[in-house]
């Protein structure tokens, strides 16, 4: 079950349903029947299922509550049919998971705030939760593994040599830190690209777009897969100077295999993404990110790759959730 906000695989943003999609797709190519719950657009060599055509965040007209209940149920309805359920969306299937005989698995990606945490909770013991990283794990819930989101590494083209620009790439809001990554290319004296889904306008008019000038700032827009794989592997590195305790980063291990190092703010799962020194950097302030990226040339961009192949592919967190599925059944 894949969230609806955008079509899954999304054409540009929308991290959960590019993970589902990843997973339906890596399934499908190890012989798994596999149905796929998403919008009706959505692309898959799997089964589809839909109520809606269009994610509600591509058609602002659509009511995300009611489509959000309908898409559920329509699920839900049927879960007899079903080995097992694999969740992507959240907390509000588990309200069901008590009404059913089929095991719900939730991969849990992120929480949004602490206030979801009671549903969590209540259906903590006849469910199973998946972190994507140790950093996101809640000490008041129970899981049944980590697993380190996968990425189709086709999509992914391994550059060795690098152009001069420094990339920020991820959805414009301040825990995301555009202006951060603003102010470390001013003090390196370098080109910035930023791209990404503006998802807080009064920031983006207040933080970001007073720099742009299309010179030694530049605003790309929200980048679809080709362009994704363009200005990752040719940036000298990805700049990701969040401040919050992110649960994955799904941009950072895509740029990692593509062979461009990531310099981050230490915080959530960065540590668990990043070798620092080796494919990349952890750094606390925006002036040691600066002294990163002065000596970011150090950095061996077939490492990064390497790194990102041995962690990060769609095969290895296919082969991690296969083995969940059939540990879950052994269990019922």
């Amino acid at each position: 079950m894949s969230p609806i906000a955008w079509r899954t695989p999304p054409e540009k943003y929308g991290p959960w349903e590019q993970v589902a999609s990843n997973i339906t797709e890596g399934l499908v190519a190890n012989d798994i029947d596999v149905t796929l719950f998403a919008t009706g657009n959505s692309h898959t060599i799997g089964r589809l299922q839909y109520v809606t055509n269009e994610g509600y965040a591509e058609n602002r007209e659509t009511d995300p509550k009611v489509w959000e209940c309908l898409h559920i149920s329509h699920l839900m309805e049927q879960a007899d049919e079903f080995d097992i359920i694999h969740n992507h969306f959240d907390f509000l299937p588990l309200t069901y998971s008590r009404l059913i005989e089929t095991p719900i698995l939730t991969t849990i990606h992120g929480f949004s705030s602490p206030r979801i945490l009671p549903v969590y909770k209540k259906y903590n013991n006849n469910n199973y939760y998946v972190s994507i990283s140790n950093s996101d794990r809640s000490p008041d819930l129970d899981y049944i593994a980590t697993i380190y989101n996968g990425i189709n590494t086709d999509e992914f083209t391994f550059r060795e040599a690098a152009k001069e620009y420094l990339l920020f790439f991820g959805r414009i809001h301040p825990e995301k830190g555009t202006w951060e990554s603003i102010q470390i290319a001013k003090k390196t004296g370098r080109k910035l690209i930023i791209s990404g889904l503006i998802q807080d306008q009064d920031y983006f008019d207040s933080k970001v777009k007073p720099f742009i000038n299309d010179d030694d700032i530049l605003f790309a827009g929200n980048a679809g897969s080709e362009e994704r794989d363009k200005l990752l592997g040719e940036a000298l590195a990805l700049l990701h100077p969040i401040s919050f305790k992110e649960p994955f980063g799904l941009s950072v291990a895509e740029s990692m295999m593509c062979g461009t190092p990531v310099i981050a703010f230490n915080l959530g799962s960065m540590p668990e993404l990043i070798i620092d020194g080796e494919t990349g950097f952890l750094v606390n302030s925006i002036e040691e990110a600066a002294k990163a990226v002065n000596n970011i040339k150090t950095i061996d961009r077939n490492r990064c790759r390497e790194w990102a192949l041995s962690k990060f592919s769609r095969e290895k967190m296919t082969q991690a959730y296969l083995e969940t599925y059939k540990h879950i059944l052994k269990l019922q």
